[in-house]
């Protein structure tokens, strides 16, 4: 990781196959060379200080992002997020990611939907989503199918369980297949989740119970705490399970 400030020109990964800009980082408006007649190379400078990070996918794409300490959810296309339903028109909803502007899902962003047969979320619905279109001081764009393949892949209504916030930090280590919490975890409570990068966190478990306990386990971890290590997180669970 590199420590980058306001301004900092960041580099373009050159063996990507595609690269996803992510919170911190924006286009610069600005050209080396106004007289030169030839197009510019485009230039992506960071917005706050903080670490540059990146993430490789299977198809050699590369998501990059500046690691900082962020108490606002600022939305970035592409970004996996968990929304509330806080409103409904005919033509789709208005859900609330937990940033400045309210985001918006088009009634037929679903798997299969048509106009004749598309889902009936009501306000107060959690949705599990993908941002289609971020752009500053307007409101975000979500879809909860992936248009790669034309399938939910996970997205839809998240129906029953608990929603949890946590920080924005928390969340992006939570989507690492190297953080270890949710394996240590698993291995006493079963449970399914969804997890989205503006700090919010879904359970759904067999018993209330188990799912308070994996509700103060993340609040522990998130508070500085309690480690993420086995022995810690065996302590926890047993004692907030007892």
């Amino acid at each position: 990781m590199t420590l980058v400030f306001p301004g900092s020109e960041i580099p373009i990964p050159s063996s990507s196959k595609s690269v996803t800009f992510g919170p911190g980082i924006a286009a610069s408006t600005s050209r080396a060379d106004l007289n030169s007649s030839e197009p510019s190379e485009p230039r992506y400078v960071a917005t706050r200080m903080g670490l540059l990070s990146s993430a490789k996918g299977k198809d050699r794409s590369e998501s990059l992002w500046v690691e900082g300490v962020s108490k606002r959810y600022i939305p970035a296309q592409r970004d996996i997020v968990i929304g509330t339903v806080i409103a409904r028109h005919a033509e789709g909803y208005r859900v609330d990611l937990g940033g400045a502007h309210m985001a918006r899902l088009d009634a037929l962003a679903f798997e299969g939907a048509t106009k004749r047969s598309k889902p009936n979320l009501k306000v107060g619905c959690l949705v599990y989503a993908r941002v289609s279109l971020a752009n500053r001081d307007m409101e975000p764009e979500i879809e909860c199918f992936d248009p790669a393949t034309g399938k939910a892949e996970g997205f839809g209504e998240l129906k029953s369980g608990l929603m949890v916030s946590c920080s924005l930090q928390l969340g992006r280590k939570l989507l690492s297949p190297k953080y270890p919490l949710l394996p240590l975890l698993a291995a006493h409570i079963p449970f399914e989740t969804a997890i989205g990068l503006n700090g919010r966190i879904w359970f759904k478990t067999a018993e209330v119970g188990q799912t308070i306990a994996l509700h103060r386990v993340i609040e522990a971890v998130d508070a500085g705490e309690l480690a993420v290590e086995k022995a810690d997180i065996d302590r926890a669970v047993k004692d907030f399970l007892a």
